[in-house]
C-alpha cells in the first residue's frame, strides 16, 4: 500500500491518501478517520459512508 501525506500551507498534516495495488484509493484524516474513498474502475469517489460525491478523484477535497 502507498501512503500519499497531505499538508497545509504551515506543513501540518491534515490527511493521507493510501493507494491499494488495484488503484482503489482511501482518503483519511489526520487522525486516521476514513473521509471517503476512490475507485479508478468507476471513477467514482464515495464519501465514509459509501454515498457518491462525484465523478473523478475527489478525496483532497473531503479532507480539511
Amino acid at each position: 500500500m502507498n501512503r500519499q501525506i497531505l499538508r497545509d500551507r504551515l506543513s501540518l498534516i491534515i490527511g493521507f491518501i493510501d493507494t491499494d495495488p488495484r488503484g482503489k484509493q482511501t482518503g483519511r484524516d489526520a487522525s486516521s478517520r476514513i473521509v471517503g474513498y476512490y475507485d479508478p474502475r468507476t471513477n467514482k469517489t464515495m464519501d465514509a459512508q459509501s454515498r457518491i460525491i462525484g465523478s473523478g478523484n475527489l478525496l483532497a477535497s473531503l479532507i480539511r
